[in-house]
């Protein structure tokens, strides 16, 4: 019995850590995103380094994410997050406001998510 003990506590911390390395590659993809403007069509040489960086990390730490998350699942919050996120990024540093429709559609996805993170089987809780 503390064998299957010690092997659930070892998959939850793995599932954890998965988690870990999605919302890092969250957060990437949103630095690399909101530097997409600045490249001016990938004509300014620092701006597109940082973004293709930070996409390409970003997409090195989901296959991380995806050994305990599906697929499926680490890219609806992937998603989702990551338009809330880039969201506030273009609110805040290119002055581009949503209006209610744009909140409303947003916040339809993260509850989607929400939903399929508390109730789905998929999911890996």
């Amino acid at each position: 019995m503390h064998i299957i003990q010690t092997i659930r506590i070892d998959y939850t911390q793995i599932k954890m850590k998965n988690y870990l390395f999605l919302a890092a590659a969250i957060i990437c993809e949103t630095i690399g995103t909101s530097f997409l403007k600045k490249t001016e069509n990938f004509s300014k040489p620092l701006p597109t380094f940082i973004f293709i960086v930070a996409i390409a990390l970003s997409f090195y730490l989901l296959t991380f994410a995806i050994k305990t998350i599906p697929i499926g699942i680490a890219y609806a919050i992937w998603s989702a997050v990551g338009i809330v996120l880039i969201s506030i990024v273009g609110y805040f540093v290119y002055k581009q406001a949503l209006d209610w429709p744009a909140i409303l559609g947003i916040a339809c996805i993260v509850i989607g998510v929400v939903i399929i993170n508390i109730f789905s089987k998929s999911s890996a809780h």
